[in-house]
């Protein structure tokens, strides 16, 4: 199997050649051309790497907005500072579905809350997960309590992004007892479409117990925001 990325086809089928390709499309072209388990094998590989170094740069980006979201916040509030959430938990600031960043690792309102321009982050995670759990209600196999246990069998995320992308995969026949192959399938799919970044990696989510609330809840705040850019989310201004 031998092409050039330009036209269209494949590449030698090597480590080295495919640590060069830089186009996912490219890579995706590539596995469904694969005639052996092996190749399959070493795109998927490339693939995860490629769309680390996109998480990883999306990552620093999303961090220098944080640190000028925390300034404008701070000066708004009369130069108070506010203390961002925990690590990975850290929220996207968007005007659809505020951050948490207006909370304190120990769960206490940052200043920037006294605006009443800032909901409750409370509140907002209640009311993301109504949302979570209204979108999904008619899919069979799902039951939205939390942002963890709920999501442990990838089963909730796939049906979440299959309300909005219905022509993407066939819901009915998924396994709950493949959990990597759901979470793969729902965040690839959610990329491809609605220009969301992996942010949960499906195999530090098989391995857990059950995901980290916090990590999940990131994620569906990130894939609403995509969501609400693309249109396919209608939300309703503030005054």
């Amino acid at each position: 199997m031998e092409s050039t990325p330009e036209d269209g086809g494949v590449v030698c089928v090597t480590s080295e050649g495919l640590a060069a390709i830089e186009d996912e499309e490219v890579l995706n072209k590539m596995l469904d051309n694969a005639d052996t388990f092996e190749e399959r094998r070493l795109i998927r590989a490339a693939l995860r790497d490629l769309l680390k170094k996109k998480r990883d740069k999306r990552e620093l980006e999303r961090g220098s907005r944080q640190q000028d979201l925390r300034q404008a916040l701070g000066k708004r509030s009369g130069g108070g500072g506010v203390a961002a959430g925990p690590g990975r938990a850290a929220m996207k600031s968007t005007p659809n579905c505020p951050p948490d960043a207006s909370v304190t690792a120990g769960g206490k309102a940052g200043p920037a809350q006294a605006s009443s321009a800032v909901p409750n982050a409370k509140n907002v995670k209640q009311m993301l997960l109504d949302w979570c759990r209204a979108k999904t209600e008619p899919y069979e196999g799902v039951s939205i309590r939390n942002f963890s246990s709920s999501w442990k069998d990838g089963i909730a995320f796939c049906a979440l992004v299959h309300r909005f992308f219905p022509d993407a995969f066939e819901y009915s026949v998924l396994n709950p007892h493949k959990p990597g192959d759901n979470f793969q399938l729902a965040f690839s799919t959610a990329e491809r479409l609605a220009g969301c970044p992996p942010l949960l990696d499906p195999d530090d989510l098989v391995r857990m117990e059950e995901p980290d609330w916090k990590c999940v809840y990131t994620y569906i705040q990130e894939f609403y925001r995509c969501l609400v850019e693309k249109g396919l989310v209608k939300t309703k201004k503030r005054a």
